[in-house]
């Protein structure tokens, strides 16, 4: 977790959680940062970069590769700061197969870091209750 404080306050957070994500042939130990807001009125005075700052360190020095999945109002922010939008399919690898994840086309961004990849094949994430992305 990487937080953000002012004045004894919490204004912002981010977390890196440890997934599998598979593309062409290959599970990459994939740090999948999640959960990064800001509040609404402390936003734009660096608290987002400072978490992402963070949160990318530990990316780069214990995974293979980032990911996340962007909502429309941060995919800017995350794509400044060199994540590259995933261009091919999604899926997931669920108890009953594997399952096509459509709604998150284009959504997806990843951080490269052991070697680039083909972002125009597909990517698969490991399964989890909820949201899988």
């Amino acid at each position: 977790h990487a937080l953000a404080w002012e004045a004894g306050q919490l204004v912002g957070h981010g977390a890196v959680v440890l997934r599998r994500l598979l593309h062409d042939g290959r599970a990459l130990r994939t740090g999948y940062v999640e959960c990064v807001a800001v509040r609404a009125d402390r936003r734009g005075r660096g608290y987002g970069a400072a978490i992402m700052n963070e949160l990318e360190r530990i990316v780069r020095g214990a995974y293979e590769l980032g990911a996340l999945g962007a909502s429309e109002m941060g995919a800017g922010f995350y794509a400044a700061r060199g994540w590259k939008q995933w261009q091919g399919q999604t899926w997931t690898l669920s108890p009953a197969g594997l399952l096509r994840t459509a709604d998150e086309d284009g959504d997806i961004y990843v951080l490269e870091v052991a070697r680039a990849l083909d972002s125009s094949g597909d990517l698969t994430c490991d399964w989890r209750d909820g949201d899988v992305w």
